[in-house]
C-alpha cells in the first residue's frame, strides 16, 4: 500500500467564481485624503412625537378597549369645554348687567344732574336778578345748591371715569368753568345792587358762558355716559350662542355614546354616561332660561326705565332753559334780538318759545311711554301746568310789550299767580316722575342681574362633575376587557 507523504499544507480548495454585483455596490464615497476608509453614513431621521402619537392612536383605535379610551377622552373635553365657555360667557354678561345698575346708568343720571344743577343754577341766577335787592333767601339758597349739586357730582364723575378719556377732559373743562361762572354772577349781583345798569351785561355775559360753553360741554358729558350705558347693555343681552350650541354638540355626542354602548352590550343604562348626561342638560337648561330671563328683565328696564328717564331728563332741561330765557327777556329788555324772515325778535323770547315747545312735545312723549299711572300721572300734571305756563307767559309779554315793566315783572317772578309758580309745578311733577321711573328700572334691571346669579359657577361645577362621570361611565366598560 502506497502512502502519500504529508507536507503539512493545506489542501488546495476550488476557486469561487465572482459574484456580480449590483451599480449602486459598485458606486463607493471616496474617502478623504489620506485617510484611507469611508466616512460613516448619515443616522436615520427620527419620526416626529406628533406622527408617533398618531400611529399610537391610531393602533388603539383598532382594539375596542383602545376606541373606549379614545371616546372617554373625547367626551370628558367636550363636556369640560362647555362648562368652561359657558361660565366665561355668563361671567362677563353678569358684569355687564351688575355695570347697567350700579355704574353707567347712576353715572348718567348723574350727567343728567350736572347739566339741571346748572341749568337751573342760571336760572335761579336771572331770578335773583330781576328782584334785585329784594331777591329772597329762598332764590339765593336755591342757586348756591344748585352749584354745590353740580360741583359734588362732577366730583363723583370724574372719580369714576376712566383716566385719559373723553368724560375725563370735559369733567375738567366744567371744574375750570364753574368758578368762572360764579364770579361773573356775583360781579352782576353786587353792579345791580348799587343800581349800576353794568350789571345786567355781566350777566348776560354769565348766561352766555352757561349757554354756549358750560351746558353744551354738560350735554357732551350726558351722550358720553350714555352711549356707555348702550354699551353695556349691548354686552349683557346678546345671546351666547357658542355655549348653546357647543351644549347641543355634547348632548348629540353622548347620546351617540349611549346608543353604541346599548347595541354592543344590550344594558340599556351606565350610570357614569347618565350623570355626565344629566349635568350636561341641567347646564344646558340653566343657561338659556336663566339668559332669557336676565334678557328680559334688562329689555324692560331699558324699555320703560332708560328711555323714559331720557324723555324726562331732556323734558326737565327744556323746562328749565325755558325758564332762564323767560328770566332773561326781562333782563335785556330788548338788548338782545334776533332776524326771522322779515320780522326782528327778541331773542330770549324767541328761545323761550322754541324751549317751550320742545318741553311740550317731551311731555306728551313721556306719557307715552308711562307703562302705569303710577308714572302717568305726574306727567299729566306737568302737561297741565305747562300750557298754564304759556298763558300766563303770553299775558306778561303783553304788559312787557305795552311798556308796562312791572306789571310783566310781577307775573314773571311776583309771589302769586306767576309763571314762575307754573314752572316750579312742573319741576316738580318731573322730579316726581322722574324718581318713579328709577324705581322702575332698578327693579327690573336688579332683576336682570339676579338671574345670572351662581350661574357661571354653577356650569363650572357642574361640567367638572359631568366629565368625572363620562371617564367613569367609560371606565365601567374597560373593566370588562380585564
Amino acid at each position: 500500500m502506497t502512502h502519500t507523504p504529508h507536507t503539512g499544507a493545506p489542501p488546495t480548495l476550488p476557486a469561487i467564481p465572482p459574484q456580480p454585483s449590483s451599480p449602486a455596490s459598485q458606486t463607493t464615497t471616496p474617502a478623504p485624503a489620506g485617510t484611507g476608509t469611508s466616512p460613516p453614513a448619515p443616522p436615520a431621521r427620527r419620526r416626529t412625537a406628533f406622527a408617533e402619537g398618531v400611529d399610537q392612536l391610531r393602533h388603539a383605535a383598532t382594539t375596542e378597549p383602545g376606541r373606549l379610551r379614545v371616546i372617554g377622552a373625547v367626551l370628558a373635553v367636550l363636556v369640560v369645554t362647555f362648562g368652561a365657555v359657558t361660565a366665561w360667557q355668563m361671567t362677563d354678561r353678569a358684569a355687564a348687567a351688575d355695570a347697567v345698575l350700579t355704574s353707567s346708568q347712576p353715572l348718567t343720571s348723574d350727567a343728567a344732574d350736572i347739566y339741571r344743577s346748572l341749568a337751573d343754577a342760571n336760572t335761579a341766577a336771572s331770578s335773583g336778578f330781576l328782584a334785585g335787592g329784594q331777591e329772597s333767601a329762598a332764590t339765593r339758597d336755591r342757586y348756591e345748591r344748585d352749584i354745590a349739586t353740580a360741583a359734588s357730582k362732577l366730583v363723583n364723575a370724574a372719580a369714576n371715569a376712566a383716566p385719559g378719556s373723553a368724560s375725563t377732559a370735559t369733567i375738567t373743562k366744567l371744574n375750570r368753568l364753574l368758578p368762572e361762572y360764579k364770579g361773573l354772577v356775583e360781579r352782576a349781583r353786587t353792579y345791580n345792587r348799587q343800581g349800576y345798569p353794568v350789571g345786567g351785561a355781566y350777566l348776560r355775559y354769565a348766561n352766555e358762558k352757561m349757554q354756549q360753553e358750560m351746558l353744551p360741554a354738560a350735554q357732551d358729558l350726558y351722550t358720553m355716559e350714555s352711549e356707555r350705558l348702550r354699551g353695556d347693555y349691548a354686552d349683557a343681552t346678546p345671546y351666547p350662542w357658542p355655549s348653546i350650541a357647543l351644549g347641543l354638540a355634547t348632548l348629540a355626542a353622548l347620546a351617540w355614546v349611549q346608543r353604541r354602548t346599548y347595541l354592543r352590550t344590550n344594558r340599556v343604562l351606565n350610570h357614569g354616561l347618565v350623570a355626565a348626561t344629566t349635568a350636561t342638560t341641567v347646564v344646558l337648561l340653566w343657561l338659556t332660561a336663566g339668559h332669557a330671563l336676565s334678557r328680559s328683565h334688562l329689555d324692560d328696564s331699558y324699555d320703560h326705565g332708560v328711555r323714559s328717564l331720557a324723555v324726562l331728563h331732556d323734558a326737565r332741561i327744556a323746562s328749565l332753559k325755558a325758564r332762564g330765557n323767560e328770566n332773561l327777556t326781562l333782563v335785556a329788555r330788548g338788548a338782545e334780538t334776533v332776524k326771522v324772515g322779515d320780522t326782528t325778535l327778541d331773542a330770549y323770547d324767541h328761545d323761550f318759545v322754541r324751549d317751550i315747545d320742545t318741553l311740550a312735545k317731551g311731555l306728551a312723549h313721556a306719557r307715552r311711554l308711562a307703562d302705569d299711572d303710577t308714572g302717568a300721572k305726574p306727567v299729566t300734571a306737568a302737561l297741565g301746568n305747562m300750557t298754564e305756563w304759556k298763558k300766563r307767559h303770553a299775558a306778561a309779554r303783553e304788559q312787557d310789550e305795552n311798556g308796562n315793566y312791572q306789571q310783566a315783572l310781577d307775573m314773571v317772578i311776583g309771589a302769586k299767580g306767576a309763571t314762575g309758580e307754573c314752572f316750579d309745578a312742573v319741576d316738580k311733577n318731573l322730579a316726581t316722575a322722574l324718581e318713579h321711573e328709577e324705581a322702575e328700572f332698578a327693579t327690573a334691571a336688579g332683576d336682570g342681574r339676579d338671574a345670572l346669579t351662581g350661574l357661571p359657577t354653577g356650569a363650572a361645577v357642574l361640567a367638572v362633575l359631568g366629565a368625572t362621570g363620562a371617564v367613569l361611565g367609560i371606565g365601567r366598560r374597560l373593566s370588562e376587557y380585564r
